[in-house]
């Protein structure tokens, strides 16, 4: 299941673009952080994640976007239920090859 977020899209997207924004206005990228997260009410370690997924969706930091770990996430599961499928298919497989055996021989 997917996990829920307790702070909304907006409110992500505005947390960022203040670390960004006023980034210059402190001597480093982890006092703005902090500083900002401080007033919006978050730890300095979420918002740092944030900021870390937004630059690598802008291309500014190497790494999975957004998009290809969701498609990642999509292929994982597909995967598994396909894997699952299998263990079905060859179980069933097996049940009636022994039954096939276990049957009278007919002339």
């Amino acid at each position: 299941m997917a996990r829920v977020s307790k702070y909304s899209p907006e409110l992500q997207e505005r947390a960022v673009r203040l670390v960004l924004e006023h980034g210059s206005e402190h001597e480093s990228q982890w006092a703005a952080i902090a500083s900002v997260a401080a007033k919006i009410g978050c730890t300095a370690e979420t918002l740092r994640r944030w900021v870390r997924q937004s630059e690598r969706d802008t291309g500014a930091r190497r790494g999975p976007t957004t998009s290809e770990i969701e498609r990642i996430k999509a292929l994982e599961r597909e995967n598994r239920e396909l894997r699952q499928a299998n263990e079905i298919l060859r179980k069933a497989s097996a049940y009636f090859a022994q039954a096939e055996l276990d049957r009278p021989f007919k002339r």
